[in-house]
C-alpha cells in the first residue's frame, strides 16, 4: 500500500502541474509552489527548534542541489508541458536520469564504470528516440523544442545527484536531518526563480480557486507526502528496491493523463516504453547480479 500510494502520489506531480499551467506560467508557478514550501519548512523547523545555520559550505552544496533537482529540472517539465507536450511523453523522457546518474557515477566515485551501464543508458536513449521521433511536429519549432527540453531536467537532476553523491563520500559525518537538507534546497529554488518568474513572466497568475486547490496538491501530497512516504518506504525496504518505483513512472503518467486530459498513447509510446525498460533490465540486472555475487562471497 505504501508504495502504491508513493508511486501515484509521486506521479501526480505532472498532472498537477498540467492542471496548474493555465492560471500561470512555468516559472511564476513554480515560484509560488517553493516559497510557500519554504515557508511551511520554516515553519515548521521553527516550531520544533530545529532550524539552525550548518555554515556555508553545507548550506551552499544542498542550495546548488536544490537549484538544480527542483528549479531547473522541474522548470524544463513545466516549458514542456506548457508546449503541450504530454504529460506521459514527459515521464518517459526524464525516467532516463537513474540510467545517466548509473552510467556517470564512476566519475564521482572514481571507480570504473561497468559497460552494461553505458549500454543501458544507450539503449534508454533509443527508446526515448523512437517516442519523440513519432511525436515532434519537425515543422513546428516550438513542438521541437518542447519536446527536446525535458532533456534539461535530466542533465540537471543528473548533476545534482553526482553532486550529492560526491558530498556523502566525502563526508565523515552525518548530513543535514532531512527537513532542514529539504528547506534550504526549496529556498534556494524559489530564490533562482524570482528573475524569470519576474523578468519572463511578471509573476502573472490568476489566483482562482481551481489555482489554489491544485498549489495546495503540490505542496502538500507532492513536495511532502510524496517525499515523506518514500522516506517511510525505505525503512522497510532497501534503496534499490524504492529506486525501482521510479520506473514507473512513465506507465502510471501515461494512464493518469490519459484519465485526466484524454492524452492518447501511440503504440509508437508504447514501443519507446519498452526499449527504455530492455535499458534498464540490462542494467539493473547486472547490478543486482553483481550485488548477489558479493553477498555470497561475503557468507
Amino acid at each position: 500500500m505504501l508504495a502504491a500510494a508513493f508511486v501515484l502520489l509521486w506521479n501526480s506531480g505532472f498532472i498537477g502541474a498540467d492542471y496548474g499551467l493555465p492560471y500561470a506560467g512555468p516559472f511564476t508557478l513554480l515560484f509560488w509552489r517553493y516559497l510557500a514550501l519554504s515557508l511551511l519548512l520554516l515553519l515548521y523547523l521553527g516550531i520544533r527548534k530545529r532550524l539552525f545555520w550548518p555554515g556555508w559550505r553545507i548550506a551552499s552544496q544542498q542550495m546548488l542541489v536544490g537549484a538544480l533537482a527542483h528549479g531547473v529540472w522541474l522548470a524544463c517539465v513545466l516549458i514542456a508541458l506548457d508546449h503541450d507536450v504530454p504529460a506521459g511523453i514527459v515521464a518517459l523522457v526524464v525516467a532516463l536520469q537513474p540510467l545517466a546518474t548509473g552510467a556517470f557515477s564512476g566519475r564521482v566515485t572514481g571507480e570504473k564504470t561497468d559497460l552494461t551501464r553505458w549500454i543501458g543508458l544507450i539503449i534508454g536513449f533509443l527508446g526515448v528516440g523512437v517516442t519523440l521521433a513519432f511525436r515532434i511536429n519537425y515543422q513546428s519549432a516550438a513542438s521541437v523544442f518542447g519536446h527536446l527540453v525535458p532533456l534539461g531536467s535530466v542533465i540537471a537532476i543528473t548533476v545534482a545527484s553526482l553532486i550529492q553523491r560526491r558530498v556523502n563520500l566525502k563526508q565523515s559525518a552525518p548530513g543535514l536531518p532531512l527537513d532542514l537538507s529539504l528547506f534550504y534546497q526549496s529556498a534556494a529554488t524559489a530564490l533562482v526563480l524570482i528573475l524569470p518568474a519576474w523578468l519572463v513572466e511578471h509573476f502573472a497568475t490568476n489566483a482562482q480557486a481551481e489555482f489554489i486547490y491544485v498549489m495546495t496538491w503540490l505542496i502538500i501530497a507532492v513536495s511532502l507526502g510524496a517525499y515523506a512516504l518514500m522516506w517511510k518506504l525505505l525503512k522497510y525496504i532497501d534503496a534499490a528496491s524504492v529506486a525501482s518505483l521510479f520506473y514507473l513512472g512513465p506507465p502510471v503518467t501515461m494512464i493518469m493523463a490519459w484519465l485526466a486530459f484524454g492524452d492518447i498513447i501511440e503504440m509508437t509510446d508504447v514501443v519507446g516504453l519498452a526499449i527504455v525498460f530492455l535499458g534498464i533490465f540490462i542494467t539493473y540486472r547486472r547490478f543486482n547480479a553483481g550485488h548477489t555475487r558479493l553477498d555470497g562471497q561475503a557468507r
